[in-house]
């Protein structure tokens, strides 16, 4: 018999036992001790002690009466067998940013994913992207609520506030979380519009509160693609009416991922409808069109690409 092999049957039995074993109880049990002569077999078994013991197995030799006149081994399963791994918000916000650092250590970054949703794969394997930035807009304890929600198929209500302001509670059955363009995502069935809707962390109002069992995603479901893709994507209501000069209307119509082309107004001027993520993003695009462009809404743009305007004035 390989060492190997021996000494991980030697682990499993005494891990198993539910008393201390002798040594001749050891030999009797194990065909490699049992073929040695009882020297040979002792000194085999001592190496094989030594040898676990290095290896940090908490191998105890303990009394088997209360003379201490026979003695057993054995392996405390509470010593033996790692705890569960759990994390506080702050802990997981630190390790997904680690697993999101572009590090250059490739077996590191991939030991911290497998610290996040395990060696198959789950509800964070969705995470590719681009690097998770420092100054990501939600708050920890929101996507440590998200991903447990996800990885346990919850249903969850909480207060949401889209782009234009509006305020409303929604009922979702969490399928998954994604990393996309700076920002964290829920997605999941929105049972309010009976489909599935990706909602951004950072517009979530409120604390994300149980609402009981939730249901399993379609089975050719991606999260991924229920946010958009490109640089300012978001959720399909994260989106930004622009209007366009003439001149330059049918380059931005053209360029920008996910835009879509509405009316032509009398003064030739066309009206966009853009996605997005990252209002500041946005806000920086549309500035380089100068006189060309006017943001509409949400009036929170606006007012970022006045502030803006305000300061390079100034």
């Amino acid at each position: 018999m390989e060492p190997l092999e021996r000494l991980l049957n030697l682990v499993g039995m005494l891990l198993e036992t539910q008393t201390p074993l002798t040594f001749d109880q050891i030999r009797a049990a194990l065909e490699p001790y049992r073929h040695q002569n009882a020297d040979s077999a002792k000194r085999m078994f001592e190496r094989d002690k030594d040898v676990l013991r290095e290896y940090g197995v908490p191998l105890e030799l303990v009394d088997l009466d209360a003379w201490g006149g026979e003695q057993g081994y054995l392996i405390p399963k509470d010593r033996y067998y790692l705890p569960d791994i759990s994390f506080t918000p702050e802990e997981l916000g630190a390790l997904l940013v680690a697993a999101q650092s572009g590090g250059q250590d490739p077996a590191a970054e991939q030991g911290m994913r497998k610290l996040l949703y395990g060696a198959e794969g789950g509800v964070l394997a969705n995470l590719a992207g681009g690097p998770l930035a420092s100054g990501s807009d939600a708050r920890g304890a929101l996507v440590h609520a998200a991903t447990e929600a996800a990885r346990d198929r919850r249903r969850v209500r909480f207060g949401y506030r889209t782009s234009q302001g509006k305020q409303s509670e929604r009922d979702v059955d969490v399928f998954a979380l994604v990393f996309r363009g700076g920002h964290w995502y829920v997605v999941g069935h929105d049972h309010e519009r009976d489909d599935v809707r990706a909602f951004r962390l950072s517009r979530v109002a409120t604390d994300i509160t149980d609402a009981g069992e939730g249901s399993e995603p379609p089975e050719d479901f991606r999260a991924a693609d229920h946010v958009a893709a490109g640089p300012w994507a978001a959720a399909p209501e994260e989106r930004a009416t622009v209007v366009f000069a003439p001149k330059v209307a049918w380059w931005a119509a053209g360029t920008l991922a996910g835009a879509e082309t509405g009316a032509t107004r009398a003064d030739g001027w066309v009206e966009v409808s853009v996605p997005f993520a990252d209002e500041g993003a946005l806000a920086s695009l549309l500035l380089q069109f100068g006189s060309d462009a006017v943001a509409e809404s949400p009036p929170s743009l606006r007012v970022t690409i006045v502030r803006r305007l305000e300061a390079a004035c100034g």
